[in-house]
């Protein structure tokens, strides 16, 4: 499984990226914002950090203009991925963008048709919301299991980019059903590895060490 990190936060990614775990980063409108800067300035110094896909977010909201934002961001670094929303207009977007050779993220699905319908178009990726739906009290996880399904049952090459995951049970569910890749917010991240048992032993072992004749 591969684990983007979820933030537009240069000390963030550079953090994730020291631990030795990061292969990519998702960023969006929300995130871009609270950084305060311009969102191309932004991408061209991630792509100077990752050597990963990062997905750049459009926010028109018709073709025409997706489609400008698309080839602009496309065009700053190779690994540059183009993240599209899951409406209409975005759909139109996708499939001028599988013609042209640029990658996708198309973001925003939260239920298994919208995922189905972006896999026959040919993204290279769908980011389906587990979060939100748990905040609707809907089984997030349920949609990656329907989605994995459907994948495989037709040899769909869309990734799957489990998204929205608020704990790190989200991620193990996801890693389980054989999710492609999982993003990540920093704190998430960190929490993978903690677990007050290892706190509890390594604390012991230093007290021990202490007692050691030097």
């Amino acid at each position: 499984m591969k684990f983007f990190i979820d933030t537009a936060d240069i000390n963030e990614i550079k953090e994730a990226q020291a631990m030795g775990v990061l292969d990519g980063v998702t960023t969006n409108p929300s995130l871009v914002a609270k950084t305060g800067r311009k969102f191309r300035e932004v991408l061209e110094e991630i792509v100077q950090i990752v050597n990963g896909p990062i997905s750049a977010e459009v926010v028109s909201t018709d073709t025409q203009g997706m489609m400008k934002e698309a080839r602009d961001y496309a065009a700053i670094h190779d690994n540059i991925i183009i993240k599209i929303p899951l409406i209409l207009e975005g759909l139109k977007a996708l499939k001028i963008c599988v013609d042209e050779g640029i990658k996708t993220n198309v973001t925003l699905c939260f239920q298994a048709s919208q995922a189905l319908v972006v896999g026959k178009i040919g993204a290279t990726y769908v980011s389906p919301f587990v979060g939100r739906l748990d905040d609707i009290s809907v089984n997030g996880m349920e949609l990656i299991h329907q989605i994995k399904t459907i994948y495989d049952n037709y040899g769909i090459g869309t990734q799957v980019l489990v998204a929205s995951i608020r704990h790190p049970l989200h991620l193990v569910e996801a890693a389980m059903m054989g999710a492609d890749v999982a993003t990540l917010p920093i704190k998430v991240i960190q929490q993978l590895i903690k677990h007050p048992l290892t706190d509890i032993g390594l604390e012991r072992f230093l007290k021990d060490w202490e007692q050691v004749p030097r």
